[in-house]
């Protein structure tokens, strides 16, 4: 047996509505085909690949990130992805890794799980506040 590739990380989601619309309408992911699940979820998508999948209706462990300590995406679009932060009132952390000088940008969704954006280091930085 050989890894041939990430599939899908699963979120446990405390209010559906409200992550479905953290990881569609701010970070731009797009919501697609899920099977008949006997539970409330949601897959959303990166072109053609369900990246995410979110649960709802089961109970989130208390600290809700156990032993997975975050989720990093490949992203583009960094003061428009700051922009939209600000916009939805959501705390974030930006740091340049040494190094290449990637940016990488660090929120919580709406239960608590980490994400890692990683936008290119040719991108200019966000407007000072």
């Amino acid at each position: 047996m050989s890894i041939r590739g990430m599939n899908h990380f699963t979120v446990l989601a405390r209010d559906l509505a409200a992550s479905r619309a953290f990881y569609v309408e701010v970070l731009g992911l797009a919501e697609g085909p899920r099977p008949p699940f006997a539970f409330p979820g949601a897959w959303l998508y990166v072109s053609d690949a369900p990246v995410l999948h979110i649960v709802a209706g089961r109970a989130v462990p208390e600290p809700p990130a156990g032993v997975i300590d975050h989720m990093a995406f490949s992203a583009r679009g960094l003061r428009g992805t700051v922009a939209r932060l600000k916009e939805h009132e959501i705390a974030y952390e930006l740091r340049r890794q040494p190094g290449p000088g990637t940016w990488q940008l660090f929120c919580h969704d709406p239960s608590g799980a980490k994400v890692e954006l990683d936008f290119s280091s040719e991108e200019p930085a966000p407007e000072a506040d």
